[in-house]
């Protein structure tokens, strides 16, 4: 597996896990079948409740905790409610500490809750600390108004809304762009039908859906793709295993509609910032 590097050194596979919608009472099957097939990046968060699932599947694998890189998200508002949250977090996880904690979203107390995660980074209770559906404007200002230089932006990234503004901003600022719906959940199967996508998977003997999301790691943008289908869970891992050309990824600009497929948060559409 490919591996990116946060500006403060610590280093994440480029593809990971995800298990966002993923029912509690299997995650830590789900989460199983993926470390059988050689996933160790998980991403989670405090609102989904898959905290606890990802924390049992590791401490039940034959590996050790430092083998594995796991994201949570906060679900929390400000300073106290923070701390305790990523408290209450790790105890539900089982282990000492996260990989990686960003904010879910942005609040109207943020830097309050930014500090919080900054405290943890200190405390060794987290190694890096990030964000989730921050544009340009509200990344500025924290970077203003706080002391550890978040290290990711994970934000909603897919062929249909490529993020041309931000993928640029990330870059120039030394944050690791993260896409989440890399394969745009409900618009998956149009993207995947189209003839640029489907020639690619053919020219390379792979999935349509393995094409989009290489087509997302080869320009460094992490992806943590979800399903609960085994054989497409090893597909989606398999999807690091060839190269496209730089002008194949290019031919693929074409397709973006610069907006998400949810239309939320309005914060992030691309006229807001």
């Amino acid at each position: 597996m490919e591996n990116i590097t946060f500006n403060n050194g610590v280093t994440m596979p480029v593809l990971g896990y995800g298990t966002f919608q993923t029912p509690p009472v299997i995650t830590e099957e789900n989460v199983a079948k993926a470390i059988q097939i050689g996933y160790r990046s998980i991403d989670t968060a405090q609102v989904y409740g898959t905290e606890a699932g990802v924390g049992a599947a590791i401490a039940h694998s034959d590996l050790a905790r430092d083998q594995f890189f796991v994201t949570t998200k906060t679900q929390t508002d400000g300073y106290a409610a923070t701390v305790q949250g990523l408290d209450d977090s790790l105890q539900r996880f089982g282990h000492d500490y996260f990989d990686l904690v960003i904010i879910h979203w942005p609040t109207t107390n943020s830097l309050e809750t930014y500090r919080a995660l900054e405290e943890a980074y200190q405390a060794g209770k987290v190694r890096a600390i990030g964000l989730s559906n921050f544009n340009s404007a509200q990344i500025d200002h924290l970077l203003a108004n706080t002391q550890v230089k978040p290290v990711i932006d994970q934000i909603e990234t897919h062929l249909f809304w490529q993020q041309a503004k931000m993928h640029p901003y990330l870059l120039d600022h030394d944050i690791v762009h993260e896409s989440w719906a890399p394969l745009g959940e409900n618009f998956g199967r149009e993207m995947m039908a189209l003839p640029a996508v489907t020639a690619l998977a053919e020219k390379y003997h792979v999935a349509p859906a393995q094409v989009l999301l290489r087509w997302l790691t080869q320009q460094g943008i992490v992806t943590i793709p979800k399903s609960t289908n085994l054989a497409h869970i090893q597909s989606n891992f398999d999807a690091t295993t060839f190269t496209l050309t730089q002008a194949e990824i290019d031919s693929l600009r074409q397709f973006d509609r610069h907006h998400s497929i949810k239309d939320w948060p309005q914060s992030m559409r691309e006229d807001a910032y």
